[in-house]
């Protein structure tokens, strides 16, 4: 099964680009990040006519998640558990009925600046209620991939100059100590295990030349449980979608995991 994540930063502005990704890359679920519109303005069609399902938690202009599946998808969760009055829409998780059965989630974590302000606070409770959350999930032992735009760069190798991201809220150290409490539930990061090279980047700024001067960050995880982290054969992080027309400043990721 092929799984990918991808901040597409607008579905409906990019849905071409997207699209064509879809076509080539024929990922069996996709989770995808800051829609930018509210559910009933997801372009469903076109993705239903590649032979997808599609399960979306929208918010009108900001944040927005999305899950699409060849397979049918059951047991969906939208918003993530430990604050009744969050209205973003950050989660949304989903049981994939394929033969070996796979619950996925996609996530938008916040960003978190300017640090010393509530955004920042917002992004660790956030990132506190997803770890509680990823901890009840693995209790089950099911084969489980936490996948999105977690805004933390884990390591200084993953970013092109660790002193150019001090002052920003993706490296400060509560949101780096955040992302490893998450790894010591059990879970993996896929490309940590799978590839691992340094200075391999998942986000280019519009800004400054970033892409043309490969000024980039990781910042695109995708987090599996053990049963998942066993079926993994391998990561591969599709750069070339940046230099498209219309791109995200993210690419898509995509992990291959083994029936």
């Amino acid at each position: 099964m092929r799984i990918a994540t991808w901040n597409v930063n607008s579905v409906n502005a990019r849905l071409e680009t997207v699209l064509e990704w879809f076509r080539e890359a024929q990922p069996d679920v996709a989770c995808l990040q800051e829609l930018k519109c509210v559910d009933e303005k997801f372009p469903r069609e076109p993705f239903e006519s590649l032979g997808y399902n599609v399960e979306t938690f929208g918010q009108k202009t900001y944040n927005g998640v999305a899950i699409l599946s060849k397979h049918p998808l059951s047991d969906v969760r939208r918003s993530l558990p430990g604050s009744d009055d969050d209205e973003q829409a950050r989660y949304i998780e989903a049981l994939v009925e394929a033969p070996t059965p796979v619950r996925v989630a996609s996530i938008y974590l916040p960003n978190g600046n300017p640090i010393g302000t509530d955004k920042f606070a917002y992004k660790l409770r956030w990132f506190e209620r997803l770890r509680a959350h990823a901890a009840e999930l693995l209790t089950h032992e099911e084969i489980l991939v936490l996948a999105g735009d977690y805004n933390v760069i884990p390591e200084p190798e993953d970013c092109y100059s660790p002193a150019a991201w001090a002052g920003d809220a993706l490296f400060q150290p509560e949101s780096r100590a955040a992302w490893r409490a998450m790894k010591w539930l059990g879970l993996t990061d896929a490309y940590e295990a799978a590839d691992g090279r340094p200075h391999n980047y998942t986000f280019w700024d519009y800004q400054a030349g970033a892409w043309q001067r490969n000024n980039g960050i990781r910042i695109d995880h995708l987090l599996l449980s053990p049963q998942a982290a066993d079926r993994l054969a391998g990561v591969d992080i599709h750069r070339d979608v940046r230099g498209r027309d219309k791109p995200s400043d993210h690419v898509p990721v995509m992990i291959d995991l083994r029936d």
